[in-house]
Order: C-alpha cells, then sequence, then structure tokens
C-alpha cells in the first residue's frame, strides 16, 4: 500500500496519517499539493490519499472540497481528526523577525499572536507548515508558524509555544481512494455527499434537507461551493450521519436521487470522534425501518397485517 500525503515530511497530514488504522504499514508517499495528491490516486499511481478537509477555526480546506466536488469520482474512506498546537519557530529573536510563514489555514488560526507579538512582520503563504519551515532553515523567511515537532525536524528554535488563538483546535483529515465498497458499519458513522438541484426551482434545497429529515437522519456539515457555471449556481458538499448500508440512509439516497439534478456519492466510513450520533427521533430508527419493510413484504405476499 502507498499513501499520498501532503508533505513535504514533517506536515500535521503526515502526523495525522500516522493515527489512520488503514496505513498502518503502508509507505508514506509526500507530494506538494492537494490537487496533485488526488490525481495521483484517480490514476492508480498511489493507492490512497490522505488530505485535510476542514478546521475548527477557519473552516472548510476549499482544495480538497472543490477536488471532490469537482474532479474525477473518489470516495472517502476513513477520518482522523488531529488536535493542533502551534509555535513560532525561528533561529532570530522575535524582535528580529520581519518576515513569517506558513500554511493559510495555521496563519488564520494564529492572527490574534501575530497582531499582538509581531504587527509589523510581513506574512507569507507556502504550501504547508513544513515547507515553511523548510524556507525558514533556508534563509528565505525570518520565522515560520508550524507544529513543535516540524520546528524540530527542521532544526528551528521555538520563541513561542502554544501560540493559537483557540486552545481547542482542530483539523480533520480524509482517507481517499477511488470508488469502491465502503467499509463496514461501524455504528458511528458518516456519509458523504455532494447534491447539485434545479435552482430555478422554488423549495429545491428544503426538499433536499427533508428527504434526510423525515427519514431522522442528523445533517452534521453543509457547503456550498460554485459550480462554475455562473453566479447562483452551487453544488452542496453534505455529510451526514448514518451508512450507506443503514436502510433508512439507502431510502434517503433513493428520494434524493429522484429530486436532485446529480447526487454523487463520496462514501460511508466511521467517525474518528468520541461523540456519539444523535439518536434519529421515534419511528426513525433502522429497526423501524426495517420492521416497516418487513410488514410490506408480507402484504405484498398476501400474509395478515
Amino acid at each position: 500500500m502507498e499513501f499520498a500525503y501532503l508533505g513535504p515530511r514533517g506536515t500535521f497530514t503526515e502526523a495525522a496519517l500516522r493515527r489512520l488504522p488503514a496505513a498502518k504499514g503502508a509507505a508514506a508517499v509526500p507530494l506538494p499539493s492537494i490537487p496533485e495528491i488526488l490525481d495521483a490516486v484517480r490514476r492508480g499511481e498511489v493507492d490512497a490519499g490522505f488530505v485535510p478537509i476542514e478546521n475548527s477555526q477557519e473552516g472548510t480546506v476549499t482544495l480538497t472540497v472543490d477536488e471532490l466536488v469537482g474532479g474525477d469520482p473518489l470516495v472517502i474512506a476513513g477520518e482522523v481528526v488531529l488536535p493542533v498546537t502551534f509555535v513560532l519557530a525561528s533561529a532570530k529573536a522575535p524582535a528580529a523577525i520581519a518576515t513569517v510563514a506558513s500554511h493559510p489555514h495555521a496563519i488564520a488560526q494564529v492572527r490574534g499572536f501575530l497582531r499582538r507579538e509581531l504587527p509589523n512582520a510581513v506574512v507569507h503563504q507556502a504550501l504547508s507548515t513544513a515547507q515553511a519551515a523548510q524556507r525558514v532553515a533556508d534563509g528565505e523567511f525570518d520565522a515560520c508558524v508550524c507544529a513543535p515537532f516540524t520546528a524540530e525536524a527542521a532544526g528551528l528554535p521555538v520563541q513561542a509555544f502554544d501560540i493559537g488563538d483557540s486552545s481547542g483546535a482542530e483539523t480533520r483529515f480524509v482517507h481517499v481512494v477511488r470508488p469502491t465498497a465502503p467499509p463496514e458499519p461501524s455504528g458511528n458513522d458518516i456519509t458523504s455527499l455532494v447534491v447539485s438541484i434545479d435552482h430555478d426551482r422554488v423549495g429545491a434545497l428544503l426538499a433536499v434537507l427533508t428527504e434526510l429529515a423525515i427519514r431522522g437522519i442528523n445533517l452534521t456539515r453543509i457547503e456550498s461551493r460554485p459550480t462554475g457555471e455562473g453566479l447562483g449556481r452551487y453544488a452542496f458538499f453534505l455529510d451526514c450521519t448514518g451508512h450507506l448500508a443503514d436502510p433508512r440512509m439507502g431510502e434517503a439516497l433513493t428520494g434524493l436521487r429522484r429530486i436532485c439534478a446529480d447526487v454523487r456519492y463520496l462514501g460511508s466510513y466511521p467517525r474518528d470522534h468520541s461523540d456519539r450520533p444523535v439518536p434519529p427521533p421515534a419511528g426513525l430508527g433502522d429497526t423501524d425501518f426495517a420492521d416497516a419493510a418487513a410488514w410490506l413484504d408480507r402484504l405484498r405476499g398476501g400474509g395478515a397485517a
């Protein structure tokens, strides 16, 4: 097995990949960008990709979502949620730092620190925190925002620890493969979808949400992304609690298929989170759907109600 991940070595993505059960014993291949990782998966050059998809401070990693929404089909087979801690790494004292580099999402999570402690420093974007650290080590920039292990790997002294604006920051990473059957239900799963609706139809998005709500499926995330077809034309990225094998999820997907212009299934996979899913309302659990289906089969077979 080969997993491509957002490199170079020493990134948060590499640290999260080490926590993924499916990657145990696999070869890790660093690549410089998210599109290159996902294209390598599509072409079969690697078995899987591992990329960030959202964080608790800055929200969606749009490159990842847009690739899943609009590129050739891929599916998510797993996720890892990683707590993230940032440091300011530099061989210079803070008073001598004129330039700071990091990944845009890392910069967004330390804005308060930068405004307060380095108000005159010029901030530069890098493809990853590890690349930023290497560019500091090479003398291109004075300092970087990165993980403690990234600074250590680059041989950079840490000038300030735990500089994030939120102490509970987390980033979510996903294990992406070519289309295949999902892993078995775990009892605490997510199903990810992309739905395209008829934007000229009144209540089209409400109809999508209704297909989920009437089956007791909790929508944990909804994100609109432009289709490129003109202003006001969007596809919707959805995360729902449940698994493709669940009867109520199956009914919801067939309902969405009937009413949407397009539905792209992006996988069912275990949640990497200690919170249990919100229980469905009375009458909308999996056993309720199974009992109702068995009752209908009896009727169709001439049995008693």
